[in-house]
Order: structure tokens, then sequence, then C-alpha cells
């Protein structure tokens, strides 16, 4: 067999990468001259919690928080160094566009490095890899994600290179030493994979039970719990491990991120309406999957025709098991519906979407998540069709079909607005307008005052409006160890006597700052009403 990582960048892999590139390029430029980087307010707080490891009354690690994941944050810090890419979004653009080619490339070498496991790929084994690079990087949702600070592409990478590196392994019969390298390799992936999203862990739970299964079969080989294996193991657990140490160490809770104050089970109880029902999947998990499926349809295909895509993924998936078992290793793309499954049913994260109940958008862009299942399932079943009819007309004709059936598909798309952009658009209306009213108020207050300001909700208004962080007290100015709270933390000390320590506060309504500041020696300045978003009022106090 031809070693897979000779193969690497070959002139297609590079005319893959050079794509790819001109493909986010061009997206970004669009994106950034329409001012909708910013759209998701995920986003914005992506940057901020990135940027104020730097840049905050308290910087540091501890800045990073416990729910989202600290590896997004960690390439973006780079990037925001600069007052200007920080305000704009870019900082937070750049690791996602960089992420969009490393996942294009890793699906062009997924398909074809499997499909020629034998030797040199052929016209065929070639063809289907470009329809899987096409689909995936042609796809209107994951070209806007990847222009955002969002974290959905560079998951997307790890998890493709995840599988390329497992793949790899899997069809290396003879267990030598590139074999465990592409193991050792396929771990960091996973790593990286779970310091990004928590689909990670479910993933490297999924792939370690398998490796493990694979030596243990080879017993009679020889190999038994070799060095290589243990390596993989150990680099794929120790992400989690850490993280789960992280939160112990500093929030006395190893499970913070899951069910403390702000993790999504915590956001649901916080914001749930007395007597409303719980959302969609809510404790069933047959709902649960079908919301998921019919978010990734979503973002393949706006028409009654979506079902189409699901179907041929669902053929492609039972036609590996049942007649070429060589490609058992793409099942793992499919970890994604049950990690989901469970997230929806059972862990508060909702996913709401246009065709059903309660008919709004909310969590849509996770579907992205299936659109490497549905690039390389539709890349096998064109495949198949060649190589069982071994003729040109076929093989015309099966180009012609997939051709017609991705561009009528993203066609669709483009045409009702990526359902991940409208997302984002929907939901930043008021936010972005009360974010901007704020904005106002800073600009005009005298440099370097210092303001007392809960970050969690509109941060964006201190991008906006080019304050530094530096110059504000926030929820993350306190030693979180320190529990339930830290009477002596910059934080609690500020909300007990604002006037000792800032000069502005700005006090939205039922946030924190409104609901634990002592107004006493504060003036309101403003009220700021915005349709759709809770009252803000500034006050100015007579700091001392």
């Amino acid at each position: 067999m031809t070693d897979p990582a000779t193969r690497r960048w070959d002139y297609e892999t590079r005319w893959v990468a050079m794509l790819a590139a001109w493909v986010s390029l061009f997206s970004f430029l669009i994106y950034f001259r329409r001012g909708e980087l910013l759209l998701y307010g995920d986003a914005v707080a992506h940057i901020n919690i990135a940027r104020r490891v730097f840049d905050s009354q308290t910087p540091g690690p501890l800045q990073l928080g416990t729910v989202w994941l600290p590896l997004p944050h960690a390439l973006m810090i780079p990037f925001l160094l600069s007052n200007w890419a920080w305000q704009t979004g870019i900082g937070g653009s750049i690791p996602s566009m960089i992420a969009y080619v490393l996942g294009a490339v890793g699906i062009f070498r997924l398909v074809r490095s499997t499909l020629s496991v034998q030797g040199e790929p052929n016209a065929r084994e070639r063809i289907a890899a470009w329809i899987a690079v096409a689909i995936y990087l042609a796809n209107p949702n994951l070209i806007y994600l990847q222009a955002t600070a969002l974290t959905e592409p560079l998951y997307l990478a790890l998890f493709i290179w995840a599988t390329v590196y497992f793949c790899e392994f899997v069809q290396m019969r003879e267990r030598s030493k590139t074999a465990w390298s592409m193991l050792t390799k396929c771990g960091l992936c996973l790593a990286g994979a779970c310091l990004t999203r928590y689909d990670g862990w479910f993933l490297a739970v999924a792939m370690g039970i398998a490796a493990i299964f694979l030596t243990w079969r080879e017993v009679k080989t020889g190999i038994f719990l070799h060095t290589g294996l243990r390596k993989f193991v150990l680099i794929a657990a120790a992400a989690p491990v850490l993280w789960l140490a992280y939160n112990t160490i500093v929030y006395r809770n190893p499970l913070e991120f899951a069910n403390g104050p702000y993790s999504a089970k915590g956001i649901e109880k916080k914001t749930a309406t007395p007597g409303a029902p719980p959302h969609p999947g809510a404790d069933n998990l047959i709902m649960a999957a079908s919301f998921f499926l019919k978010s990734g349809e979503l973002n393949l295909l706006e028409s009654n025709w979506h079902r189409l895509w699901l179907a041929l993924a669902l053929l492609g998936t039972a036609t590996v098991l049942l007649f070429d078992r060589r490609l058992w290793p793409f099942i793992f793309l499919w970890v994604p519906l049950p990690f989901y499954m469970f997230s929806i049913a059972y862990g508060g994260v909702p996913i709401f979407i246009p065709p059903w109940w309660p008919y709004t958008i909310y969590n849509a862009r996770y579907g992205i998540e299936l659109l490497p299942v549905f690039a390389v399932f539709m890349a096998l079943a064109s495949f198949w069709s060649m190589e069982f009819f071994r003729s040109r007309k076929v093989t015309i004709g099966t180009l012609t079909a997939m051709g017609i059936l991705i561009v009528a598909s993203y066609a669709s798309v483009w045409h009702n607005q990526p359902i991940s952009f409208r997302e984002g658009w929907v939901n930043s209306r008021t936010r972005i307008a009360l974010e901007t009213e704020i904005a106002f108020q800073l600009k005009a207050m005298p440099k370097n005052s210092i303001v007392l300001m809960y970050l969690g909700d509109h941060g964006g208004a201190l991008q906006q409006a080019g304050i530094p962080l530096r110059r504000v007290i926030q929820e993350g100015n306190h030693r979180t160890w320190m529990q339930p709270s830290d009477p002596e933390g910059l934080w609690e000390r500020a909300l007990a006597d604002p006037a000792r320590y800032a000069n502005y506060v700005i006090a939205i309504d039922k946030n924190p700052v409104a609901l634990a500041v002592n107004q006493q020696a504060l003036r309101p300045i403003a009220i700021l009403h915005v349709s759709g978003q809770p009252e803000a009022t500034i006050y100015q106090t007579t700091k001392r």
C-alpha cells in the first residue's frame, strides 16, 4: 500500500487548499464589508473572552471562564492584540478561516486515501473526493460560519482530521511505526476537538473504544496494549481530564460547565417562563433526534426535497455496513447525532427551526456538524455507481446528477439566505441596536473612565465604542474558587460600593449589575429603551 502520508500535499491537494482559501477570503470580505461578522452574540462573547485574558482589570488564564472550552479562545488571542482586529471581529475570524481550509483538505484526503488504499487513486476515486469537497466547500452555511468567531468550523476541521488519521491507522494492516504515528495524530486531533466543543468528548470515547477493540483483537499477533495505543489514549483523555481538573480547582466543581449557573441547563432554568412547556425534544430522544436531523437538512437544502440528502446518506451508511466494511470508520461521522440527541433531551440544549414549533431560529447552526456525513456518503454513492458500471456514460451521468443536486440545493439556500446567517441576523437586530445606544454613551465619557458593567450579554457595546476591557470592572474580576462569592473580589466590592471603584455604571434590567449594585451615590444620566431588549440605565458615580 502506498503510504498516504507521501501523498499529503500533491497537486490535487494544493488545488483544494487554494480553492478553499479563495472562497474563504472572498466570502469573508463580503461579510466584513456588510458588517456581518458579529451578528451572533456567541461570536462577540468568544472574542471578548479571548481579549480579556490580556486586557482586563485582572488579566490571566482564569478569564477563560468555564462553560466554553478554551482552545478557540487561545487561538484567537494573537490576532486580538490589535484593537482594530478586536473591534471589527477580524481577530476571531482568522482561526475559523484557517480551519475551513484545513477541513476541506481533510475531506478530500479522507475520501481519496480511503478509497485508494491499494495504491495510487484512479479517476473514479479522484472524482468521488472532489464531489465530497464540493459539497463541503460550497455549503453556504459553512461559508458564513467560517467568517465568524464561532467554534463550528474549528471543530469540524479537528473532527474530520481525527477521522482521516483513524481511517489510515485502520487501513494499515501491518502495525508499523507509521500506523502508530497515524493513531497518535488522531489522538492529537481528538485532544484539540475536546478543547473546542463537548462533542469532541463523545467522539474521543467512541474512537478510544474502537482503537482498544482493534488492538485487543490482535493479541494473537503479539500486539497487546501497544505503546502507541497507550499514547493515543493518554493524549485523547488528557484534554477532558485537564478541563475537569481546571473546573475543580477554580470553581470547586468539576462539572461547573455542565450544571453551573452559566451552563445550558442553568441558563434554561433561569430563563424558563413559569407554566411554559419545555423546549421541543426535552426528555424525548426521538424528537430530539428529529430536530437535530432537520437542522442538518436545512443547512443543506431549504425545499421539499431536503429528505433526499438524508435518504442518500442513510443508504450510503447501510451499504458501508453491509458490503464494504473496510470503510467502517466513516461511521464516526455520525457521532454528532447521538451527542445532540442526549444534549437536547437531557442537557438543556434547545434547537428551534422555522418549520416546526415554536417556529423560530435558535441553534439551527448545530446541524452543520452533519455536513461531513452528507459530503462523504454522497461521494461514496457516486463512487459506487461509477465503480459498478465502469462506463463513461455512467460517469458523466453521475457527475451531472451530483452537480444538479448540489447546485439546486445550495441555490435554494442562497435564495432563502443560509439558515445560520438568518439565525444570527434575526436574533441580533435588537441586541445590536441596544449595544449601539450604549456605545454612543460610552464614547461620550471622559477617557480613562472606569465602567462597571456585566459583559455576559452586551459586551459588544465596548467593542463598538473601542473601550479597552482593562477600563471595565466585570464579572470575571474576582477569585472564582471563593464560593459562593468572593467578598474581597473587585467585582463584589464594586457592586457593593460602585462610587469607590467606578466612574460609570451600566445596569441592564434584571442582569447582575441591576440586581446587585448599590445605587447610593449614583446619578442616572441616560435611560435607554430598545424594543425587544430590557431597559438599560447608565449611572454616573461620585467616585472618591
